[in-house]
């Protein structure tokens, strides 16, 4: 029998900074949530979000807008209205990188090298042949729950920055496998990209004539200098994080289907025996971050959030609230009914 190669851990699993989380919550509050509500689960708090030193959790970003699509529903174009929050100064170095780059073609290349900055769910490759080069973006790593609103913030981010490095010049076009309701929201929000809906795959395609020609704001030697500084961030950040916080972060982003330690290891790239080991070296487990992650989560939201202990207990990938009560009793000596009427009396 053939080996199974393991799964190469997801693109969006990566430390960022807040300015992506603090666009959902201005959009969610816009649309009647509460910043608490929509931060609900995730350990944040507006203050933190405030905060330009704060760095968060993947799995706390995708928690926020879980939170979002949960409350407002899955709304053709709400996604989209997030994509279009975004400026070159949301992105940090990697945006004024981009801007500095000579051509398109380094644009694409560098963007798709350095997505880890700026905040995207899907997994960018750049492809090209004789007629177009093609940033495609592959969405099979987003939980099903919100893949089509960060898809949408995607490609709206995409046609919304584009023109900008480019000085408002054509070139291109937005493909998406999105029709009907969803095709029509993104006509809307986008006037005037030439947007085909309804194809295989979602990308950004460039017209070989625009590849190599120089772009307005072109400074080569600002340029390198400012991808070493996106090549010294990511460095950074990725010796921030210990294999605990990455564990925890693929726990986060799955609460409703937890993955199993054994597939959490293939995500990794490492073998189960090994990721066993290397956590009790940071005196923990597998069982005990994944009882973390929930009861933290739990807690937030019997206290905080005004939904049912079924509700919440769906969530967190329990089967019925009996079994999530019986849990949350062992980690907080309390059933959730107790809890919520303690916060209520205390409030």
């Amino acid at each position: 029998m053939a080996a199974v190669l393991p799964t190469a851990p997801p693109a969006w699993d990566y430390r960022r900074s807040t300015a992506a989380a603090r666009i959902l919550v201005e959009l969610a509050a816009e649309h009647g949530v509460a910043p608490e509500d929509c931060l609900a689960g995730t350990g944040l708090t507006t203050a933190a979000l405030a905060d330009t030193a704060t760095e968060i959790e993947a799995g706390q970003e995708l928690a926020i807008a879980r939170n979002l699509v949960a409350t407002i529903g899955d709304l053709p174009g709400l996604g989209a209205d997030a994509g279009l929050r975004y400026t070159i100064g949301s992105f940090g170095i990697w945006g004024f990188a981009l801007l500095t780059c000579p051509t398109t073609r380094d644009v694409a290349r560098l963007g798709v090298r350095y997505a880890a900055l700026s905040f995207a769910f899907i997994r960018p490759s750049y492809e090209e042949d004789a007629d177009e080069g093609r940033v495609v973006l592959d969405d099979s790593e987003i939980p099903r729950d919100v893949r089509a609103f960060l898809v949408e913030r995607e490609l709206a981010k995409l046609a919304n920055l584009l023109p900008v490095g480019r000085g408002g010049r054509g070139g291109y076009h937005v493909e998406t496998s999105f029709d009907g309701q969803r095709a029509a929201a993104l006509r809307t929000r986008l006037p005037g990209v030439d947007l085909r809906t309804g194809r295989p795959r979602h990308l950004l395609a460039l017209d070989h004539a625009i590849l190599d020609a120089p772009l307005p704001q072109a400074d080569p030697v600002t340029a390198r200098a400012l991808e070493d500084q996106c090549e010294e961030l990511m460095e950074r950040r990725r010796q921030r994080r210990g294999l605990a916080a990455q564990v925890r972060g693929l726990i986060l982003a799955r609460l409703d289907d937890p993955p199993t330690m054994d597939e959490t290891a293939r995500r990794l790239h490492i073998d189960p025996r090994t990721l066993r080991r290397k956590l009790d070296a940071e005196h923990t487990s597998y069982r005990e971050l994944t009882d973390e992650v929930r009861r933290t989560i739990a807690e937030e939201l019997i206290t905080t959030a005004g939904i049912s202990v079924g509700q919440v207990a769906a969530r967190l990938g329990y089967h019925d609230a009996a079994g999530f009560t019986r849990a949350y009793k062992r980690w907080t000596g309390q059933t959730p009914g107790v809890a919520r009427a303690s916060s209520r009396r205390g409030a």
